[in-house]
């Protein structure tokens, strides 16, 4: 009966690298983070303090607005976040 043929795996070699900058990150985004909780904090204190003040602060002019102001803030908050990687 013939012997079947011993198979030799191939040595591993790394595979060249063409470019380094493809390990460096060209843009960082370690300011998501920062920026999308002070505009979630902003549009708290804003709603907060529009009730603690009962419509005088943080804008009087814009009444019951400043709730959508505060809102605003915190939904410009999540469209940050859509950045975070």
């Amino acid at each position: 009966m013939p012997k079947s043929r011993i198979r030799k795996k191939a040595d591993f070699t790394a595979p060249a690298t063409t470019k380094q900058a493809t390990s460096i990150k060209l843009t960082s985004r370690s300011w998501v983070a920062p920026v999308m909780l002070g505009l979630f904090l902003i549009g708290l204190a804003w709603i907060v303090l529009f009730y603690v003040t009962e419509g005088e602060l943080p804008i009087e002019a814009i009444s019951n607005w400043n709730i959508v102001a505060g809102f605003g803030f915190i939904a410009a908050g999540f469209g940050v976040s859509t950045q975070w990687k």
